[in-house]
């Protein structure tokens, strides 16, 4: 006689379900609604962290890979009212949140994962200074709902500030300091194409060097970026601006800008040149000042991890 087991939907008999949808086709079901096709489309929600006592006693800014040691309060005023131009904007702000004390580098949570169309890559950062910051986003995104679709191993590192989206299918990874050959080949399945270039020396991450604000316009620093790059922007259907003063790219992290929607950012204050060329391709600019934070090594974009973007016109037609 039949095994009565096969009559029971534990075991594939009647009132057995099977899952047929794909993870993407789960976001906003069984998965919150995350993820991303695109650098331009409409921002919708990101994950921040409000620097807090990890930022008490630092003594030595140079060992926590920081420029100089910020004023604690300066810097979460400065961070609040990053995060209030963020909801001014109807993007929703989720905080990281951890059970303890972290490291100093927290801060910077675009480094720690990046977004897919179906989830998050989830980073290895390359010093060991930040080793395991990872492991606080983790929960955190798992806490909101969001798929991890892989978390870099072995002896890769990824830091998700190394990844831009040229197209719903064309990735850009940029190999350097912060992201090495290893964590490349280990995200060779991302897109139908991920393009490498590798950043010079002096350089951080491909984000502070390429910043995308339209389907139609790229901005980069000259001489940071790689000339096949620069073709490969060109061939995708970019015109590629380049920024006009280094200075304030250097100083005040004038490139280090988040696109909130197309030719719409979040940018640095005091930094009426780069706001003029902005302006003059036709952005407009929201400015926050961030001159305490960027005391840390980082700007705007930087600390801005990215959850959910509604996909870009282009993406949709």
């Amino acid at each position: 006689m039949p095994d009565s087991r096969t009559k029971s939907a534990a075991y594939g008999g009647p009132g057995w379900s099977p899952r047929r949808t794909s993870l993407e086709e789960e976001l906003g079901t069984v998965w919150a609604t995350c993820g991303l096709q695109d650098e331009w489309g409409r921002l919708r929600a990101v994950l921040l962290h409000t620097p807090g006592p990890e930022w008490a006693s630092l003594d030595d800014a140079n060992a926590v890979q920081m420029l100089d040691r910020p004023d604690l309060e300066r810097a979460r005023s400065q961070h609040r009212a990053l995060q209030a131009t963020y909801e001014s904007l109807g993007v929703r702000v989720e905080q990281v949140r951890p059970a303890e004390t972290p490291s100093p580098n927290l801060l910077f949570v675009a480094d720690l994962f990046a977004m897919t169309p179906s989830g998050v890559i989830l980073g290895r950062p390359a010093s060991t200074v930040r080793a395991g910051e990872e492991r606080w986003v983790a929960r955190r995104l798992a806490d909101l709902g969001v798929p991890i679709r892989h978390s870099v191993g072995a002896r890769g590192t990824f830091e998700g500030a190394d990844l831009l989206w040229l197209e719903r299918d064309t990735a850009l990874l940029g190999l350097g300091l912060r992201t090495n050959a290893e964590a490349a080949d280990q995200l060779a399945f991302l897109a139908e194409t991920v393009r490498r270039t590798v950043l010079p020396a002096g350089t951080m991450h491909l984000m502070g060097q390429l910043r995308i604000l339209d389907r139609d316009l790229a901005v980069v620093w000259p001489g940071r970026l790689a000339p096949e790059a620069i073709t490969m922007l060109r061939n995708h259907g970019y015109e590629v601006a380049f920024i006009q003063d280094e200075t304030e790219a250097t100083v005040r992290a004038a490139l280090n800008v988040v696109t909130v929607g197309p030719r719409e950012i979040v940018m640095p204050a005091g930094c009426p040149r780069t706001q003029r060329f902005f302006e003059n391709l036709g952005v407009k600019c929201h400015t926050v000042a961030i001159d305490e934070l960027a005391k840390a090594a980082g700007g705007i974009a930087c600390m801005t991890g990215i959850l959910h973007r509604e996909p870009g016109a282009a993406a949709i037609a």
